[in-house]
Protein backbone atom coordinates (compact mmCIF):
# COMPACT_ATOMS: atom_id res chain seq x y z
CA UNK A 1 0.00 0.00 0.00
CA UNK A 2 1.50 3.73 -1.06
CA UNK A 3 -0.14 5.94 1.52
CA UNK A 4 1.53 9.09 0.16
CA UNK A 5 0.34 9.23 -2.57
CA UNK A 6 -3.09 10.10 -2.84
CA UNK A 7 -4.58 13.51 -1.63
CA UNK A 8 -7.25 14.12 1.10
CA UNK A 9 -7.30 18.16 1.19
CA UNK A 10 -6.26 20.54 -1.15
CA UNK A 11 -3.33 22.36 0.96
CA UNK A 12 -3.39 25.80 -0.15
CA UNK A 13 -4.80 28.05 -2.33
CA UNK A 14 -5.33 31.70 -3.52
CA UNK A 15 -8.82 32.89 -3.37
CA UNK A 16 -8.90 36.65 -5.58
CA UNK A 17 -12.18 37.96 -5.83
CA UNK A 18 -12.37 40.55 -9.61
CA UNK A 19 -10.87 43.39 -7.70
CA UNK A 20 -8.64 41.81 -5.27
CA UNK A 21 -4.27 43.19 -5.41
CA UNK A 22 -1.74 42.37 -3.56
CA UNK A 23 -1.25 44.12 -0.34
CA UNK A 24 0.10 47.44 -0.66
CA UNK A 25 3.50 48.54 0.53
CA UNK A 26 3.43 51.51 3.28
CA UNK A 27 4.45 52.88 6.31
CA UNK A 28 2.69 50.72 8.21
CA UNK A 29 3.84 47.32 9.12
CA UNK A 30 1.38 44.02 7.35
CA UNK A 31 -1.20 43.03 9.24
CA UNK A 32 -2.19 39.68 8.90
CA UNK A 33 -6.01 38.14 9.77
CA UNK A 34 -6.24 34.49 10.60
CA UNK A 35 -9.19 32.83 10.85
CA UNK A 36 -9.16 29.66 12.38
CA UNK A 37 -12.29 27.59 13.13
CA UNK A 38 -10.51 25.37 16.06
CA UNK A 39 -9.68 26.50 19.41
CA UNK A 40 -6.21 27.90 20.67
CA UNK A 41 -5.24 25.15 22.09
CA UNK A 42 -4.79 22.05 19.72
CA UNK A 43 -4.37 24.93 16.72
CA UNK A 44 -1.38 26.03 18.68
CA UNK A 45 1.34 23.94 17.17
CA UNK A 46 0.49 24.14 13.52
CA UNK A 47 -0.11 28.34 13.70
CA UNK A 48 3.35 28.33 15.58
CA UNK A 49 4.68 26.13 12.29
CA UNK A 50 3.42 29.42 10.29
CA UNK A 51 5.07 31.86 12.45
CA UNK A 52 8.18 29.85 12.24
CA UNK A 53 8.27 29.73 8.98
CA UNK A 54 7.58 33.80 9.08
CA UNK A 55 10.70 34.08 11.35
CA UNK A 56 12.74 32.08 8.71
CA UNK A 57 11.63 34.53 6.12
CA UNK A 58 12.55 37.28 7.64
CA UNK A 59 9.54 38.25 9.98
CA UNK A 60 9.27 39.51 13.30
CA UNK A 61 5.90 39.87 14.71
CA UNK A 62 5.12 42.72 16.44
CA UNK A 63 7.91 44.42 14.34
CA UNK A 64 7.82 43.72 10.60
CA UNK A 65 4.60 42.09 11.07
CA UNK A 66 0.73 41.86 12.74
CA UNK A 67 -1.27 38.40 12.99
CA UNK A 68 -4.52 39.00 14.07
CA UNK A 69 -6.17 36.00 15.49
CA UNK A 70 -10.11 34.83 15.42
CA UNK A 71 -10.82 31.25 16.99
CA UNK A 72 -14.46 30.14 15.55
CA UNK A 73 -14.07 27.26 18.42
CA UNK A 74 -15.61 24.58 16.76
CA UNK A 75 -18.89 26.70 15.97
CA UNK A 76 -18.99 27.21 12.19
CA UNK A 77 -21.71 29.81 12.85
CA UNK A 78 -19.16 32.15 14.58
CA UNK A 79 -17.07 32.59 10.82
CA UNK A 80 -19.50 35.16 8.88
CA UNK A 81 -18.65 37.72 11.99
CA UNK A 82 -15.38 36.72 12.53
CA UNK A 83 -14.41 37.20 8.71
CA UNK A 84 -16.42 40.49 9.05
CA UNK A 85 -14.31 41.79 11.88
CA UNK A 86 -10.45 41.15 10.58
CA UNK A 87 -11.81 43.25 7.30
CA UNK A 88 -13.19 46.00 8.96
CA UNK A 89 -9.79 46.14 11.01
CA UNK A 90 -8.25 46.14 7.94
CA UNK A 91 -6.24 43.40 7.55
CA UNK A 92 -3.73 43.03 4.02
CA UNK A 93 -4.26 39.73 3.85
CA UNK A 94 -6.38 36.82 4.83
CA UNK A 95 -5.38 33.17 5.73
CA UNK A 96 -7.78 30.77 6.58
CA UNK A 97 -8.23 27.22 8.01
CA UNK A 98 -11.03 25.18 6.87
CA UNK A 99 -13.80 25.01 4.14
CA UNK A 100 -16.09 26.97 6.38
CA UNK A 101 -13.93 29.71 7.37
CA UNK A 102 -12.72 30.21 3.25
CA UNK A 103 -16.41 30.51 2.67
CA UNK A 104 -16.89 32.99 5.39
CA UNK A 105 -13.51 34.83 4.37
CA UNK A 106 -14.76 35.10 0.27
CA UNK A 107 -18.02 36.47 1.45
CA UNK A 108 -16.34 39.20 3.41
CA UNK A 109 -14.18 40.66 1.08
CA UNK A 110 -13.46 40.93 -2.60
CA UNK A 111 -10.68 42.99 -2.25
CA UNK A 112 -7.98 41.19 0.13
CA UNK A 113 -6.37 38.05 -0.90
CA UNK A 114 -7.01 34.93 0.95
CA UNK A 115 -4.55 31.77 1.49
CA UNK A 116 -6.40 29.14 2.22
CA UNK A 117 -3.92 26.74 4.62
CA UNK A 118 -6.64 23.68 4.40
CA UNK A 119 -9.62 23.35 2.28
CA UNK A 120 -11.86 20.13 1.17
CA UNK A 121 -12.40 20.41 -2.93
CA UNK A 122 -12.57 24.00 -3.10
CA UNK A 123 -13.17 23.19 -7.06
CA UNK A 124 -16.06 21.51 -6.22
CA UNK A 125 -17.41 23.86 -3.54
CA UNK A 126 -16.95 26.86 -6.19
CA UNK A 127 -14.14 28.62 -4.23
CA UNK A 128 -11.05 28.19 -7.18
CA UNK A 129 -12.03 26.94 -10.91
CA UNK A 130 -9.48 24.26 -10.72
CA UNK A 131 -7.28 22.19 -8.30
CA UNK A 132 -5.30 19.00 -7.56
CA UNK A 133 -8.51 16.29 -6.30
CA UNK A 134 -8.57 14.52 -3.33
CA UNK A 135 -9.93 11.01 -1.98
CA UNK A 136 -11.38 11.07 1.26
CA UNK A 137 -12.00 7.01 0.76
CA UNK A 138 -8.08 6.39 1.36
CA UNK A 139 -9.16 6.76 4.69
CA UNK A 140 -11.48 4.01 4.71
CA UNK A 141 -9.25 1.65 2.88
CA UNK A 142 -6.64 2.36 5.87
CA UNK A 143 -9.38 1.29 7.77
CA UNK A 144 -10.10 -2.05 6.70
CA UNK A 145 -6.80 -2.71 5.97
CA UNK A 146 -6.31 -2.37 10.07
CA UNK A 147 -9.71 -4.45 10.64
CA UNK A 148 -9.33 -7.58 8.11
CA UNK A 149 -12.90 -8.77 8.35
CA UNK A 150 -14.78 -5.42 8.53
CA UNK A 151 -18.16 -5.60 7.53
CA UNK A 152 -20.01 -2.60 8.85
CA UNK A 153 -18.43 0.88 9.51
CA UNK A 154 -19.98 4.33 10.68
CA UNK A 155 -19.64 7.85 9.03
CA UNK A 156 -19.50 10.54 11.38
CA UNK A 157 -19.88 13.87 9.47
CA UNK A 158 -21.84 17.35 10.00
CA UNK A 159 -23.95 19.11 7.28
CA UNK A 160 -22.69 22.04 8.74
CA UNK A 161 -19.67 21.49 6.68
CA UNK A 162 -19.95 22.31 2.88
CA UNK A 163 -16.79 20.60 2.62
CA UNK A 164 -19.38 16.89 4.16
CA UNK A 165 -21.54 16.95 1.11
CA UNK A 166 -19.08 15.85 -0.75
CA UNK A 167 -16.07 14.16 1.39
CA UNK A 168 -19.11 11.89 3.29
CA UNK A 169 -20.06 10.76 -0.61
CA UNK A 170 -16.39 9.92 -1.44
CA UNK A 171 -15.95 7.73 2.03
CA UNK A 172 -19.01 6.58 1.59
CA UNK A 173 -18.73 5.50 -2.13
CA UNK A 174 -14.95 3.63 -1.03
CA UNK A 175 -16.25 1.80 1.86
CA UNK A 176 -19.16 0.50 -0.38
CA UNK A 177 -16.27 -0.65 -3.25
CA UNK A 178 -14.68 -2.36 -0.27
CA UNK A 179 -18.06 -4.12 0.39
CA UNK A 180 -18.65 -2.57 3.61
CA UNK A 181 -22.15 -1.81 5.03
CA UNK A 182 -22.61 2.16 6.07
CA UNK A 183 -24.16 4.05 8.73
CA UNK A 184 -24.25 8.17 8.31
CA UNK A 185 -24.45 10.19 11.27
CA UNK A 186 -25.11 13.83 10.87
CA UNK A 187 -23.79 15.79 14.18
CA UNK A 188 -24.45 19.45 14.17
CA UNK A 189 -23.62 20.43 17.52
CA UNK A 190 -21.07 18.46 20.59
CA UNK A 191 -24.09 17.32 22.64
CA UNK A 192 -25.90 15.67 19.84
CA UNK A 193 -22.69 13.15 20.11
CA UNK A 194 -24.13 10.82 22.78
CA UNK A 195 -26.75 10.45 20.83
CA UNK A 196 -24.71 9.46 17.59
CA UNK A 197 -22.90 6.71 19.29
CA UNK A 198 -26.33 4.97 20.70
CA UNK A 199 -27.13 4.90 17.33
CA UNK A 200 -24.06 3.25 16.26
CA UNK A 201 -24.67 0.90 19.14
CA UNK A 202 -28.19 -0.20 18.29
CA UNK A 203 -26.74 -0.74 14.65
CA UNK A 204 -23.97 -2.49 15.80
CA UNK A 205 -20.88 -0.22 13.68
CA UNK A 206 -17.97 -1.84 13.94
CA UNK A 207 -15.86 0.73 13.24
CA UNK A 208 -16.02 4.20 12.74
CA UNK A 209 -14.83 7.11 10.40
CA UNK A 210 -14.37 10.80 11.66
CA UNK A 211 -14.35 13.30 8.73
CA UNK A 212 -12.42 16.30 9.33
CA UNK A 213 -14.24 19.30 10.96
CA UNK A 214 -13.26 21.84 13.54
CA UNK A 215 -16.25 20.71 15.45
CA UNK A 216 -15.16 17.35 16.19
CA UNK A 217 -11.53 18.13 16.21
CA UNK A 218 -12.87 20.80 19.20
CA UNK A 219 -14.15 18.02 21.21
CA UNK A 220 -11.67 15.25 20.21
CA UNK A 221 -10.92 14.43 24.16
CA UNK A 222 -14.74 13.85 24.31
CA UNK A 223 -14.99 11.64 20.72
CA UNK A 224 -12.02 9.61 22.13
CA UNK A 225 -13.58 8.80 25.84
CA UNK A 226 -16.68 7.33 23.51
CA UNK A 227 -15.31 5.25 21.11
CA UNK A 228 -13.18 3.85 24.15
CA UNK A 229 -16.75 3.57 26.29
CA UNK A 230 -18.43 1.59 23.25
CA UNK A 231 -15.10 -0.37 22.57
CA UNK A 232 -15.14 1.05 18.58
CA UNK A 233 -12.06 1.38 16.37
CA UNK A 234 -11.96 4.41 14.82
CA UNK A 235 -9.86 6.46 11.89
CA UNK A 236 -9.40 10.07 12.29
CA UNK A 237 -7.92 12.51 9.66
CA UNK A 238 -5.71 14.54 12.25
CA UNK A 239 -3.05 13.40 14.62
CA UNK A 240 -4.40 15.25 17.31
CA UNK A 241 -7.54 12.56 17.75
CA UNK A 242 -4.18 10.03 18.17
CA UNK A 243 -2.43 11.90 20.50
CA UNK A 244 -5.75 12.83 22.65
CA UNK A 245 -6.02 8.63 22.89
CA UNK A 246 -7.66 7.39 19.44
CA UNK A 247 -6.77 4.40 17.90
CA UNK A 248 -5.01 6.25 14.08
CA UNK A 249 -5.47 9.08 11.77
CA UNK A 250 -4.34 9.09 8.57
CA UNK A 251 -4.56 12.71 7.00
CA UNK A 252 -2.63 15.79 5.51
CA UNK A 253 0.13 17.16 7.73
CA UNK A 254 -1.26 20.89 8.58
CA UNK A 255 1.81 21.91 10.27
CA UNK A 256 3.45 21.34 6.82
CA UNK A 257 0.56 23.27 5.18
CA UNK A 258 1.06 26.14 7.15
CA UNK A 259 4.75 26.29 6.73
CA UNK A 260 3.66 26.25 2.81
CA UNK A 261 0.99 29.28 3.71
CA UNK A 262 3.71 31.71 5.30
CA UNK A 263 6.05 31.38 2.38
CA UNK A 264 2.81 32.24 0.03
CA UNK A 265 2.27 35.37 2.18
CA UNK A 266 5.81 36.52 1.94
CA UNK A 267 5.55 36.04 -1.88
CA UNK A 268 2.16 38.49 -1.83
CA UNK A 269 3.40 40.72 0.63
CA UNK A 270 6.18 41.31 -1.41
CA UNK A 271 3.98 41.97 -4.75
CA UNK A 272 3.54 39.34 -6.05
CA UNK A 273 -0.02 38.95 -8.22
CA UNK A 274 -2.24 36.52 -6.19
CA UNK A 275 -3.72 35.52 -9.20
CA UNK A 276 -0.39 34.67 -10.83
CA UNK A 277 0.70 31.93 -7.16
CA UNK A 278 -0.18 28.15 -8.10
CA UNK A 279 -2.38 26.03 -6.44
CA UNK A 280 -0.87 23.61 -4.28
CA UNK A 281 -1.49 20.10 -2.96
CA UNK A 282 -0.46 18.36 0.04
CA UNK A 283 2.72 16.98 -0.09
CA UNK A 284 2.96 15.07 2.87
CA UNK A 285 0.23 12.79 4.33
CA UNK A 286 1.19 11.05 7.76
CA UNK A 287 -0.37 7.80 9.19
CA UNK A 288 -0.03 7.64 13.13
CA UNK A 289 -1.01 4.61 14.99
CA UNK A 290 -1.45 4.36 18.77
CA UNK A 291 -0.49 0.94 20.02
CA UNK A 292 -2.08 1.72 23.63
CA UNK A 293 -5.51 2.00 22.13
CA UNK A 294 -5.30 -0.83 20.02
CA UNK A 295 -4.11 -2.81 22.67
CA UNK A 296 -7.19 -1.58 25.60
CA UNK A 297 -9.33 -2.27 22.22
CA UNK A 298 -7.96 -6.01 21.74
CA UNK A 299 -7.01 -5.01 18.08
CA UNK A 300 -3.71 -6.37 16.66
CA UNK A 301 -2.44 -4.06 14.26
CA UNK A 302 -1.10 -5.54 11.60
CA UNK A 303 3.10 -5.27 10.40
CA UNK A 304 2.60 -3.74 7.08
CA UNK A 305 0.44 -0.72 8.79
CA UNK A 306 3.72 -0.89 11.57
CA UNK A 307 6.02 -0.27 9.03
CA UNK A 308 4.15 2.55 7.03
CA UNK A 309 3.10 4.62 10.23
CA UNK A 310 4.98 7.62 10.32
CA UNK A 311 4.55 8.03 14.31
CA UNK A 312 3.63 4.49 16.30
CA UNK A 313 2.11 5.71 20.25
CA UNK A 314 3.38 3.10 21.99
Amino acid sequence: MRLRVIPLIVALVILVGPLAVAAQQSAKIPRIGMLVGGSPDWTAPTLEAFRQRLRELGYVEGHTIAIEYRFAEGKSEAFPALAAELVHLPVDLLVTWSSTAAWAAKHATSTIPIVIGAATDPVAQGLVASAPMGVQGKTVQVLTEALPGLSRVALLWTSANPAHTLTVREAQEAAQGLGLQTQLLDVREANALDGAFAAMAQARAEALVVLNDQLFLTHRTRLVELTGAHRLPTIYGNREYVEAGGLMAYGTNFRENFRRAAVYVDKILKGANPADLPIEQPMNFELVLNLKTAQALGITIPPTLLVLADEVIR
